[in-house]
């Protein structure tokens, strides 16, 4: 490096007297800046001014932390205005011993289908009616699946045998919470009894409402737990028809079984829509045999029952 450009970086504490601007510290810090190195190539001296004057600072670019979203937490707390119920756990019988259990079963021989349910909750025990807890979908799926023309109430079931040909009944009888708090061993012991109960009023099918039902009637029957690829939701093989009898009257192959959805509100592996598809199979099923069926509907076989009371009146008279 020469004199010259030597002498021309050398900071200067006092400016010259042709140089308009007055001292100021910022000026002062600009002759200490820093100056990059140039090309010999390019350029073989530095100026004065480019000296003086270097080019205004330009910080680096920082980088902008991303927001964590939804996806990107690891653990996001549940929201406090949205509470997650636990699961229950199992409850010995004496937890509801309480509960005087209103519920009966709707029953009749020779029905179309018989819903098989878990047990009453605590909602159907004190009313006495199936599936009456508000958030339950059964009602609602029976309606638009097809099994009845109408949406009906909880209050009816005692009539579904008379108006639609179809029954109620569960696989334990005692009321819980929800079916977590039962055992699979009490759920198991309960199927000889379930089982003895179709064969006595043989209907044409059996419809399991709820997959660890069918789980428990498959232990029992099969000596070991459904496999995955075994299970499938909707009509099952003959092989399969539940409460098959010799004994009364005649020979009875068993009911054939369908296994449908669950309705309870606090299930959620499957959406509405999801559900709608499984039920609405049976309802195509029912409305058929309903047609099919040689008995009268309500209506006629109430006509026919006036005309017949009003027949033997006149003989009487």
């Amino acid at each position: 490096m020469t004199e010259v450009e030597e002498q021309d970086i050398q900071p200067t504490d006092s400016l010259s007297p042709l140089d308009p601007q007055p001292p100021s510290f910022g000026n002062t810090l600009q002759r200490y800046g820093f100056i990059p190195c140039v090309d010999s190539s390019s350029s073989k001296h530095l100026t004065r001014n480019a000296a003086l004057h270097p080019p205004p600072y330009s910080p680096s670019p920082r980088l902008k932390r991303k927001p964590l979203g939804k996806s990107s937490s690891p653990a996001l707390s549940p929201s406090p205005n949205k509470r997650v119920k636990p699961s229950s756990g199992y409850a010995p019988p004496k937890k509801y011993a309480h509960i005087d259990n209103k519920l009966t079963d709707s029953l009749a021989p020779g029905l179309i289908c018989v819903f098989i349910g878990v047990n009453p909750g605590i909602t159907t025990a004190t009313t006495g009616h199936a599936y009456s807890h508000a958030s339950n979908l059964f009602w609602k799926l029976l309606h638009s699946s097809g099994c009845t023309p109408r949406r009906c109430s909880p209050k009816e079931d005692g009539d579904l045998p008379r108006l639609f040909a179809m029954g109620l009944t569960n696989i334990v009888t005692r009321p819980t919470k929800d079916a977590s708090e039962l055992s699979k061993a009490e759920t198991d012991a309960s199927v000889p009894e379930l089982e003895a109960k179709i064969s006595k009023c043989r209907p044409e099918a059996v419809v399991i409402v709820g997959k660890g039902i069918w789980e428990s009637l498959w232990r029992v029957r099969h000596g070991r737990a459904i496999r995955k690829e075994e299970f499938r939701y909707g009509w099952q093989d003959d092989s399969e028809k539940f409460g098959a009898s010799n004994e009364g009257d005649g020979c009875w192959d068993g009911a054939k079984v369908f296994v449908a959805t669950t309705t309870s509100g606090l299930a959620a592996g499957m959406t509405l829509p999801e559900k709608e598809a499984v039920w609405r199979r049976l309802g195509e099923w029912v409305e058929r045999r309903r047609l099919e069926r040689v008995t009268l509907p309500q209506v006629e076989t109430e006509l026919v029952s006036n005309a017949a009371q009003e027949l033997k009146v006149e003989a009487d008279g």
